[in-house]
């Protein structure tokens, strides 16, 4: 009986608000569409339009999940993504256009698929001017993992939010961090997450 109810109320169209709710709350995205950090000369694409579609594609990978009772492994391993022509553009996906959702398979020939391909999580634990890695692999540990790292050192200089003038890659910047003994034990942890979320 219970699992029939549930199978029921899975089917309910407000059963969204269990994706929307739970989806996008878990993967720190609920704000998304209020995000206007970007620094629109470098993301001028990175518009309301944008940020809606990324949002919606989270809800609609949940609710899929749930209505479907696909396995827990999608969750990391799914090859497909909901877009519309929009998020279709954003993605490099060919032949999709207009307001109309769709499931587009083969989604990892485009770098996407599964919440780690979610362009939503990406933007959100990024920061205004370019990627950053440490903020991500802090993400993948905390959300993912489950484990909570210390709040790094008080002392501890900030990364530039933008690579130029000192002719030092995102990777070089980070690697500073990891020199000093009370850095390394959290950047070995989630460096080497956050560097294979980089494009």
């Amino acid at each position: 009986v219970l699992a029939a109810q549930t199978t029921r109320l899975l089917k309910d169209p407000k059963a969204r608000g269990l994706a929307l709710e739970f989806g996008t709350r878990w993967l720190h995205i609920r704000e998304l569409r209020r995000n206007r950090e970007k620094n629109e000369k470098l993301f001028p694409t990175f518009n309301d339009e944008l940020r809606e579609a990324l949002f919606e594609e989270s809800v609609r990978f949940f609710q899929h999940l749930f209505r479907e009772g696909r396995p827990m492994d999608e969750l990391l391993t799914a090859d497909y993504v909901f877009a519309n022509g929009a998020l279709a553009k954003h993605y490099g996906i060919p032949g999709l256009t207009g307001p109309e959702w769709h499931k587009v398979e083969g989604a990892r020939k485009f770098g996407r698929g599964g919440v780690l391909g979610l362009g939503g999580v990406l933007a959100q634990e990024s920061g205004a001017s370019r990627p950053r890695p440490v903020l991500r692999g802090n993400w993948v540990v905390d959300t993912l993992l489950g484990e909570k790292l210390p709040k790094p050192p008080a002392n501890v200089p900030q990364l530039p939010q933008e690579e130029g003038g000192q002719e030092l890659t995102v990777r070089e910047l980070t690697a500073s961090h990891t020199r000093l003994p009370e850095c390394a034990t959290c950047h070995v942890r989630i460096d080497p997450f956050g560097f294979a979320l980089e494009p």
